[in-house]
C-alpha cells in the first residue's frame, strides 16, 4: 500500500510507494516530478528550474543534500512526552480537544477522500473504534479535504463510528506539516504521545498494528 504526499498548497496529491526506509522510491531530477492522484503516472512540469524545484522540495519537507528525501516531523514531537494538543471541529459542530480526553486512549488520524490508502484503512479503524469504545478508545478523524469536498467528506463520515472534521490547513502546531497520508498519532490515557506517525515506515493501520500499538494501552485500564 502506498502513501500520498501533499503539494505545497495542501491540495495536490503525490502518490508514491515508500521504500524500506519510509522514503519514496521515485527519484527527483532537474525537472519537477509529480504524480496524478488518479493514475499515479509521472507528470513533468516544464519551466520549473532546479532552484525552484529545491525550494518546492524543502517546502514539502522531502529534499536534502544531493536530492535525497528526508522525513519531516517537528523536533519537539517526542514519544513518551506530553502530546501537543489537537482540536477537532466536527462536522456536527462540536469541538473536541485532546487535553479534555485524559483517561481515554486517543488515536488522531489524518486522511482525505482522495487518498486511496486512507479510504482502505478507515473501515478497519472504524470497526476497531466501535469495538473498543467501552474500554475508553476515542478516534478523531481530521480530513485534509478542501471545503468544496465537504459533501464527499460527509458521505464517508456517515459510515464511520468516530467524529470527523475538516482540518482546514495542512499545518498543525508542533506536529508540523501533514505531508503524507494516511498518518496517525496515538496518545495514552495520561496524555503522553505513544506512537508518532512520522516515525512509521508503514503508517497505515492494519489489524496487527492496532493490536501491537493500541491494545496494550487499552488493557491498562483507566
Amino acid at each position: 500500500m502506498g502513501s500520498y504526499w501533499l503539494g505545497l498548497d495542501g491540495t495536490m496529491t503525490l502518490p508514491f510507494q515508500l521504500g524500506p526506509a519510509g522514503l519514496p522510491t521515485a527519484e527527483m531530477s532537474g525537472e519537477s516530478l509529480s504524480r496524478s492522484a488518479t493514475t499515479g503516472c509521472p507528470l513533468l512540469v516544464p519551466g520549473l528550474r532546479r532552484r525552484a524545484l529545491l525550494r518546492a522540495a524543502v517546502g514539502l519537507g522531502i529534499a536534502g543534500a544531493g536530492g535525497l528525501f528526508t522525513r519531516v516531523h517537528a523536533a519537539e514531537l517526542k514519544v513518551g512526552q506530553p502530546a501537543p494538543p489537537l482540536v477537532l471541529h466536527t462536522l456536527d459542530g462540536r469541538i473536541i480537544a485532546t487535553p479534555d480526553l485524559l483517561g481515554q486512549v486517543v488515536v488522531a488520524t489524518f486522511w482525505a477522500t482522495w487518498c486511496v490508502p486512507c479510504r482502505e484503512e478507515l473501515p478497519l479503524l472504524s470497526a476497531y473504534a466501535a469495538q473498543h469504545a467501552p474500554q475508553g478508545l476515542q478516534v478523531l478523524g481530521f480530513s485534509l479535504d478542501e471545503p468544496q469536498n465537504l459533501p464527499k467528506v460527509r458521505t464517508v463520515a456517515a459510515g464511520l463510528s468516530f467524529p470527523v472534521g475538516l482540518l482546514g490547513s495542512p499545518w498543525v502546531p508542533v506536529y508540523g506539516r501533514i505531508w503524507r497520508l494516511p498518518v496517525s498519532f496515538v496518545i495514552d490515557r495520561t496524555g503522553r504521545l505513544i506512537d508518532n506517525g512520522w516515525n512509521d515506515d508503514s503508517p497505515e493501520w492494519t489489524a496487527q498494528r492496532l493490536q501491537r500499538v493500541v491494545d496494550p494501552l487499552l488493557a491498562r485500564g483507566g
